[in-house]
Parts: C-alpha cells; sequence; structure tokens
C-alpha cells in the first residue's frame, strides 16, 4: 500500500464526465469541452494523481461545427477505450433543440489525429464503448436507462437494434453508462440523479450482457450525503484497475462557493473501489467523496505546468481553447513572433457568436493571473483584455477601451445583466498590464503600465454568478475560465490585439 497521499480533485476546474483507461503502465482521460474547441481534452497520467494534456480528440474545425451552439451545448461525456492496438472515443454532440448525434473515432496514438468523428446513432447521450470477450464491438447509451448496439468491427455504423439493458434505480436522469466485465459478472455503471445536488453512480450487474441486469442492493454505490462537505454533486463515475490489481474509481464533482456556487465547474475525483465477496464493489468504503486519500500504489509521476505561457511555439498550449471554432486568419502565433496575436472581431461577448476569445481553465479558488497587452484602438467601441468568462450570460472583463480616448474599464455580465463597475483614463505606450486577483468569490482587477507597479481598477465583490447556478439558466455545465478577447466594438474595423506573455499563479486550493 501507499503510504503517499493525494487531495481531490486529481483534475482541477473545468474537467466533467471523466472517462479512465489503462494500456499496460499508462492513463489516459477524456473530459467534456461543451462548445469549447479544439474538442474533447485527452489528459495522460502514471500515477493516475498527476495529470498533463497530451492532446485533443478534434483539432479540425471541419470535423465538427460549434459556432452556431448555445452555450453549454457542443460535446457532452467523451469515453476513452482501448482495443487491439486502438484508442476509441466516443461522444455526445448536443445540437439545437433536441437534436443529438454519437460519434466515434479513433487512433492508433492516444493523442491523436484521431479519425474523423462517424455518426452512429442519434439515439440517447454519453455513449460508450465495449468490446466483449468475443472481439464484438458495443456501444452503450443513455436513454431512459442504459441501452445497447452492436457495432461492426470497424465500429463506423449500428449493426442490429437497441436493447435496453436496465432502466436505472428510480432516480432521475439515467445516462453516462459503461460496461465492465469481470469474473462471471457484466456490471453496468451509470449517472443518476442530475449533475446538481444529489448526483450519484449506481450499479447492476448480470451474467449475460443482454441481462436480465439486478440492481446493486445497497444503490447508490457512489454519492455524496453531507450538504456541508467541501465536494458536493458526485457522480458520473467509471473504474480502473491498476497494474498491480488495485480498482479505482473516476468521477465527477464540485466544490461549492457559499451558497452552492461552483465557480470552478465539475471537476475529476479519484477514490478506491474494493470488490466484495458476494461481488459488488463499493467506492471509498461508502464513505462518499473523500477530500485527502492514499494515494494508488504506483511509482509517483508529478508534473507542474508552466507558470507563465510565453507563446513562442509554433501552436498554442494545450490548456488554451477557443470559445467555439476560431476564425481562420483571426488569429496567430507567426504574425508576431514571440506572441499570440487575436484580430477584433464584430460579435460582442454577450453573442455566441464571439469567436475571438481565447481562455484556459480556471483550477483554483485563490490564484493571480497577468497579461502583457499590446493595443491600439482608435475608433469609440474597439477593446480588447483580460476576461474571467463562464459563457456569454456570465463573464468579467478588464479592457483597453477607445470612447473618445483610450481608457481602462471594468464591466460585468451577470446573468445577462450588463453593468460597468469602474474606470480610468490611460495615458500608455502601447504596452498595457493587465490583472486578476481571485480569492473565492472576491475578484480584484489591476492594471499596470510596467509590469511592476499595480492600480487597483475595480473590486467584484461577490462573482459567484460566474457558475452554472449563477447563470439562473438550466443547461449550464461548463466552468469558470480565464483570458483575453479582441473586439471591434461596432467600429467595423479589423486590428490586432497582442498578447506577449499570460501568467496563471495558484496561491491556494
Amino acid at each position: 500500500m501507499s503510504g503517499r497521499t493525494y487531495t481531490n480533485p486529481i483534475r482541477s476546474g473545468f474537467h466533467p464526465d471523466p472517462s479512465i483507461v489503462r494500456v499496460v503502465d499508462d492513463y489516459y482521460m477524456v473530459n467534456s469541452t461543451f462548445q469549447y474547441f479544439p474538442a474533447i481534452v485527452i489528459s495522460h497520467s502514471k500515477d493516475m494523481v498527476h495529470w498533463r494534456y497530451i492532446g485533443h480528440a478534434i483539432t479540425s474545425s471541419s470535423y465538427l461545427e460549434l459556432n452556431d451552439l448555445p452555450d453549454s451545448y457542443g460535446i457532452w461525456a467523451p469515453d476513452i477505450s482501448y482495443y487491439n492496438g486502438y484508442f476509441y472515443i466516443c461522444a455526445t454532440l448536443r445540437l439545437n433543440g433536441a437534436g443529438r448525434a454519437n460519434l466515434m473515432m479513433k487512433s492508433s496514438k492516444p493523442e491523436g489525429p484521431y479519425t474523423k468523428p462517424v455518426v452512429i446513432n442519434t439515439e440517447g447521450i454519453d455513449p460508450s464503448h465495449f468490446v466483449d470477450d468475443d472481439g464484438t464491438h458495443y456501444m452503450a447509451y443513455g436513454s431512459k436507462g442504459t441501452k445497447i448496439v452492436e457495432l461492426n468491427d470497424e465500429c463506423t455504423k449500428v449493426v442490429g437494434e437497441p436493447v435496453l439493458l436496465w432502466e436505472g434505480s428510480g432516480k432521475s436522469a439515467p445516462e453516462g453508462p459503461h460496461i465492465l466485465k469481470r469474473e462471471d459478472y457484466y456490471y453496468i455503471i451509470m449517472a443518476e440523479g442530475g449533475t446538481e445536488y444529489g448526483h450519484c453512480v449506481t450499479a447492476s450487474r448480470s451474467r449475460q450482457l443482454l441481462g436480465p441486469y439486478e440492481p446493486c442492493p445497497f444503490n447508490p454505490v457512489h454519492t455524496q450525503s453531507n450538504p456541508i462537505a467541501a465536494i458536493q454533486r458526485a457522480g458520473h463515475g467509471k473504474l480502473v484497475e491498476t497494474q498491480n490489481g488495485e480498482w479505482w474509481m473516476v468521477y465527477l464533482a464540485g466544490r461549492p462557493l457559499d451558497g452552492g456556487f461552483c465557480t470552478l465547474g465539475r471537476e475529476t475525483c479519484l477514490d478506491p473501489v474494493h470488490w466484495r465477496a458476494d461481488g459488488w464493489f463499493e467506492v471509498n468504503e461508502s464513505r462518499g467523496p473523500s477530500e485527502v486519500q492514499r494515494a494508488p500504489s504506483l511509482e509517483e509521476s508529478p508534473y507542474h505546468e508552466p507558470m507563465q505561457d510565453e507563446f513562442d511555439t509554433p501552436n498554442l498550449p494545450l490548456h488554451w481553447q477557443f470559445v467555439r471554432n476560431p476564425e481562420v486568419g483571426q488569429w496567430s502565433l507567426e504574425e508576431k513572433p514571440g506572441w499570440v496575436r487575436i484580430w477584433t472581431g464584430e460579435a460582442d461577448l454577450s453573442s455566441i457568436g464571439a469567436r475571438n476569445v481565447l481562455v484556459r481553465r480556471e483550477r483554483h479558488h485563490i490564484y493571480t493571473a497577468r497579461m502583457k497587452l499590446e493595443f491600439r484602438p482608435e475608433q469609440n467601441g474597439e477593446q480588447a483584455g483580460l476576461i474571467c468568462y463562464y459563457d456569454s450570460r456570465c463573464y468579467i472583463k478588464l479592457c483597453l477601451i477607445y470612447e473618445s480616448g483610450p481608457k481602462l474599464q471594468l464591466h460585468e455580465n451577470r446573468a445577462r445583466e450588463h453593468s460597468f463597475i469602474a474606470g480610468c483614463e490611460v495615458s500608455y505606450k502601447d504596452v498595457v498590464y493587465l490583472r486578476v486577483d481571485v480569492d473565492h468569490a472576491v475578484r480584484k482587477f489591476s492594471y499596470s503600465l510596467d509590469g511592476e507597479e499595480w492600480n487597483l481598477i475595480g473590486t467584484v465583490e461577490d462573482a459567484r454568478f460566474l457558475s452554472d447556478e449563477g447563470t439562473q439558466e438550466k443547461k449550464a455545465f461548463t466552468g469558470t475560465m480565464v483570458g483575453f478577447y479582441a473586439s471591434n466594438g461596432g467600429s467595423g474595423r479589423r486590428i490586432p490585439a497582442d498578447i506577449d506573455w499570460f501568467q496563471y499563479e495558484r496561491i491556494s486550493d
């Protein structure tokens, strides 16, 4: 047994709907990305505690069109699996209205590139891939319970009709199913209870793949029953066995601020699994999510993200994402080497048409972000700056803007209610430095002309609205991001905003 410990979550910030697979002694995980692009973030670990991004499953805009989709639509609940030399990733593409498509793609390398996604079916959500002992491929998905369809050997189309395996334990929204074969039983591990408080993991089993399935007598097998615990909303789990024979479950959860606002979104947690003599399994000895836990008996393999991005490589660091598909020619790492350039766009940030927004996940409740911006607005409305972005409904921006002269202004969009918070005139020579200091619900915004002496512009005392709960709408599933943007504010001009570096400094969880 390992004497080391770790702290949940293992993937902090916006990392919902985790799916994990082990290949020999390497672990790979995917998480939902919704309207963000590139789509389906892929991570790698040696010890299941320390993770680093290695790629995305969909990197070509020609493979996935997100620009017309509302906030929190797009890619839902991906699954990663491995069989006979190939990694398989499937996911739901949530479309406008009630439309949806379950996608499948594969690659011989975990980081990709992956094949162009093919549509397997348009019923249900949250598909997962399962290969039976005889090599037959299946896809399980949520549709009033767990359904399953057989796939052809290439995993490009359905063979036969879907079969309903298990309706669930009776809680709301049965979804996110995974099928596991262990010894004499097939197990269905499913998410129930919605993605909010009361979310949970349930299980059933059968000696035959197509059932009948008996529910676990102590469902839910994992949930949070303590309303004041630091970790809430636990559910959507998947099991994995280590090369040492230990079993673990990854699952999503949230860490709410006062009042139940999860500004960091749904995160990925890890807890141990114990198999009982009767063939059922327990997660964390049925005690719910752990805050501190003994580490898996694997060699520790630390990884630390760089604190500062210099934008001096041919590609963006993998932790950066665009809000929806970036427009060709509207950004560049080459036009000004060592800087990332984004051009002012037509759409306002409150519109889903805003494609000139580049962000990374907030990972901690206490952190500082800084950036160096070169921008020369000359007509009213032209602006660029730092943004704390949940979605088009909820954000805070600190911008260099032209309004009869250059000014620095702080604005918020709180559940579609726009407010001007503070501002000042600024006399700068091409470059300005912008900063946000986050301490739980409080966010302080500052600027500097030399990168050393900082001047407070204004404070948002309660920024809990940057959260699923803060949108005051049902479909809100992401998490707060931080980064930068540029807009012409109605001037019609296309002018560049250049960012030399962006720094993210963790202060505390």
